[in-house]
């Protein structure tokens, strides 16, 4: 079995690279260490690179239809990890979650329709119905016991009048896993007032050993009847670049229009490196995910603990999935835009804002710890250092 080395990384700056070679443009400096984008600073696993070059042996990049390979890696995939039992029919590639979401705002609403989504949340499902004239409406989430829950009195009501719901399953920012039974009942209200569900499911695979990702479309009847899922290797085995995302539908209305929105727009093809890519990720992937689990439970583990010898008033929601740190800075008692300010300029560390997420996100700034452990003790100290200035 082949031990993997996190603790090494890939000098990503000026390869072009969003987390790195952005931020003078996110941030209005250069002078910071990047803790933010949510891609990780580990290399791509080398047997997905193998398939990439392997592919390139062949010198010509044609045109290319879905491999069967690649099809079957799915399918396992799906069937293995979420109890999904399914045929390839029932699926379409798509180039990444954020434009597929956009496609389904453009299949099954108008300019003007409802959005409902619950905050604080992935700033896209914010962006993307206000850029789409869609207008999204909030249903604030509540922290009960150290992680998200849904409101579900306000949500029912919030729910009159929408036409989509936007779903994030594994949760972004705060990394809850919800169970079956908050899933059910987000089902059931959607099915009872008219509202689709696009079940964002990117850090599925990034869940840690005691919370359990459950697919929505596998919670109840109601949530396979009316349900889009997105699925895609991206955030799992570092390989966003690649734009290689799935799109699963089991209810065959909902199928027959959303897939012929994509085909008549010409999407069914995904490039030729998206289908090798994910085939090696999703056949070979499972003792690199194992062992990547471990050393990012290590991350949070590391931080939890410098921060309480170092820096007790700062706290973070432990994430139940993926490498993301929703970091509670209230007790520092500073307006969003100092805040930001003393972490760019004085502390030199660059993460996400909290109120990109949402007005739920004042006080609180999201970190990126999918990089080694030095790495990311340096990012607290560095924030640890400026606590009283």
């Amino acid at each position: 079995m082949k031990k993997y080395n996190f603790n090494e990384i890939a000098l990503r700056k000026g390869t072009y690279c969003v987390k790195h070679d952005m931020t003078p443009e996110v941030f209005g400096t250069d002078d910071l260490l990047p803790m933010w984008v949510a891609d990780m600073d580990f290399k791509t696993p080398d047997f997905i690179l193998e398939a990439i070059r392997k592919r390139c042996e062949h010198e010509v990049l044609g045109y290319t239809f879905a491999p069967d390979g690649y099809k079957m890696a799915v399918l396992n995939w799906f069937r293995e990890r979420y109890g999904i039992e399914t045929r390839w029919s029932r699926m379409h590639f798509i180039p990444g979650i954020v434009q597929g979401i956009a496609f389904v705002l453009q299949t099954f609403t108008l300019p003007g329709d409802k959005v409902l989504i619950t905050t604080p949340v992935y700033p896209p499902f914010l962006n993307v119905p206000h850029r789409t004239g869609r207008v999204f409406v909030s249903s604030p989430l509540r922290t009960v016991d150290g992680r998200f829950t849904f409101d579900f009195e306000d949500l029912e009501r919030k729910a009159e009048g929408c036409k989509v719901m936007i779903l994030s399953n594994p949760h972004n920012p705060g990394g809850t896993v919800w169970t079956k039974e908050e899933l059910a009942r987000v089902a059931d209200i959607c099915l009872r007032k008219g509202v689709l569900v696009i079940s964002d499911e990117i850090h599925a695979d990034l869940s840690y050993r005691r919370s359990q990702h459950t697919s929505f479309t596998t919670v109840s009847e109601a949530a396979k009847s009316n349900s889009i899922t997105f699925f895609a290797p991206s955030k799992t085995f570092n390989m966003a670049g690649i734009a290689s995302s799935i799109c699963y539908v089991p209810d065959p209305e909902i199928r027959k229009t959303l897939f012929g929105f994509l085909d008549g727009n010409e999407l069914s093809l995904g490039n030729i490196f998206a289908y090798y890519a994910t085939e090696a990720a999703f056949a070979h992937g499972g003792e690199w995910l194992r062992q990547l689990l471990i050393y990012l439970q290590g991350n949070i583990d590391a931080a939890e603990q410098y921060l309480k010898e170092h820096c007790p008033e700062i706290t973070f929601m432990r994430p139940e999935a993926s490498f993301l740190l929703w970091m509670d800075f209230r007790a520092w008692n500073l307006p969003q835009k100092e805040l930001v300010h003393k972490l760019i300029y004085d502390a030199k560390v660059g993460l996400n804002n909290g109120t990109d997420f949402g007005p739920e996100g004042e006080g609180f700034m999201r970190m990126n710890i999918g990089t080694n452990r030095a790495t990311v003790l340096e990012g607290l100290r560095r924030i640890c250092s400026v606590r009283s200035k």
